[in-house]
């Protein structure tokens, strides 16, 4: 196995304890890492139930830790494994915040914005443009997804 496949997998992993740990909390299941190198600089899961607000997703609570661990509104040398394919907002925050690389669970068809819906992190009208992969563990993390929309509407 490719040892590149095997940290990719390793830290989508990392990502899905924080989407369980965000559906425990009756939150939307998602979880998200940004890695500098081969560390784990922030983790973070959807919030927005617990923060009352709408932009406390997994992704922007990361970014926000990220920048703030290194010291910089710039993570260039970074990576972000996130187990729903990020939304426009989102998407949007990580063009802002010159991410060098998205690595995504399932897609979402409904509001995803690394290709599904629309591409906010390869639109060449945008200053910076992000590597995208979709598609790491999508079964499970889209299971994860489903299966608490499932219980929700139970």
């Amino acid at each position: 196995m490719d040892n590149d496949f095997k940290i990719h997998e390793m830290m989508m992993r990392e990502a899905l304890k924080l989407a369980r740990r965000a559906a425990t909390a009756d939150e939307v299941p998602v979880g998200a890492v940004i890695v500098h190198g081969r560390e784990i600089i922030a983790r973070a899961y959807n919030q927005v139930e617990l923060l009352k607000d709408p932009t406390a997703h997994a992704e922007m609570i990361a970014i926000t830790q990220a920048t703030n661990y290194l010291g910089s509104k710039w993570l260039h040398e970074c990576s972000i494994y996130v187990t729903i394919e990020p939304c426009s907002m989102c998407a949007g925050a990580l063009v802002l915040a010159r991410i060098a690389k998205v690595f995504f669970g399932a897609a979402d068809i409904k509001t995803g914005a690394a290709g599904s819906v629309v591409n906010v992190l390869r639109n060449d009208k945008l200053n910076h443009q992000v590597e995208v992969a979709g598609g790491l563990l999508k079964e499970e993390c889209g299971a994860l997804m489903s299966d608490f929309f499932k219980k929700k509407r139970v």
